[in-house]
Order: C-alpha cells, then sequence, then structure tokens
C-alpha cells in the first residue's frame, strides 16, 4: 500500500496535537507538529489576534507538505498536526509523496471556547476562533479522510482514530 501520512485537522483547540502524538505512538509513525513549521512572521501575526491570509498560509503549508515528503522517502508515513481548514489547504497537503488520509476533530463551539480561554503559552489567542470556524470547510465526501466529534478523553478519541482508520 505504500507510505500513509495521517493529518489530525481541525481548529484550534480541538486536541489535535495531543491526539496526533497518540495516534502516532499508536502506528509507530513520527510525529510532526504543522504548527512548528510556521515562520516566525505567522506566529507573529497570530500571537497579535491577526488572522492569516492564504498568502501567509501557503508557504506553510508547502512546508508541511515538504516535511511529508522527507519521511515519505525515507519509507516512513507520518502523524501530523495540522489545521487543514480549507480544502485548497488540503489540497496542497495532498501533493506529498504517499498517500494523504484526514481526521477532522468535530469539537462543539462551547467546548473550544472554553478549551482556548485555559491554555496558556500558545500563540494562537481565543480571539481567533470565530476566524478559523469561518475559515473551516468539512472534508467532502471525495476525500480521503473522517470525521470525528471529540467527546470523550485523549486516549479513547486517539483510539478511535485509528479505529476509523482501519475501517
Amino acid at each position: 500500500m505504500g507510505v500513509q501520512h495521517v493529518v489530525v485537522m481541525g481548529v484550534s483547540g480541538t486536541g489535535k496535537t495531543t491526539i496526533g502524538r497518540l495516534v502516532a505512538e499508536a502506528l509507530g509513525s513520527p510525529f510532526v507538529e504543522g504548527d512548528d513549521l510556521h515562520p516566525p512572521a505567522n506566529v507573529e501575526k497570530m500571537a497579535a489576534g491577526v488572522p492569516l491570509t492564504d498568502d501567509d498560509r501557503g508557504p506553510w503549508l508547502r512546508l508541511v507538505a515538504a516535511a511529508m515528503t522527507e519521511h515519505a522517502e525515507a519509507g516512513r508515513g507520518t502523524v501530523v498536526a495540522c489545521s487543514s481548514l480549507r480544502r485548497a489547504y488540503r489540497d496542497v497537503l495532498r501533493g506529498a509523496e504517499g498517500r494523504v488520509r484526514f481526521v477532522h476533530l468535530a469539537v462543539g463551539h462551547e467546548e473550544l471556547a472554553r478549551r482556548m480561554a485555559g491554555r496558556r503559552g500558545h500563540f494562537m489567542p481565543a480571539s481567533l476562533l470565530e476566524s478559523q470556524l469561518a475559515t473551516l470547510e468539512p472534508l467532502g465526501p471525495d476525500e480521503d479522510g473522517v470525521t470525528l466529534s471529540v467527546h470523550r478523553d485523549p486516549a479513547h478519541t486517539a483510539a478511535a482514530v485509528v479505529d476509523a482508520l482501519d475501517a
């Protein structure tokens, strides 16, 4: 079947990093934190409460896809935490070598707001939640992926992701 990448996607506060790390561990795959690949200008912009534009996101998404391809060329799939809010963004990631599958973590608005209000040390302020929700385009029926509602603890959610990928 070849190399497979799993992109754990969704708006800020859904648990992409936490769930992604657990899924990577379960699959024995390297974990790639998409946020770590943002150029400093993007981080500064978001930290100041300014939403990113498509022009801001383009180079970042290409870096994420390049990281996936680098692993694929070494024979490894990855698990990637990356918001992937729009189909066009996912199209960039699908350009990576290997099969690219998406897992959209869906969390209710009130829960997202609660989580983001309680976060410390993250550059994404809660004030950008509405912007992210407005940008989000759900996975299309022709996209290789699944949407999971997140209602349980991270371990159960990660197990549900692995089960959904096997289905």
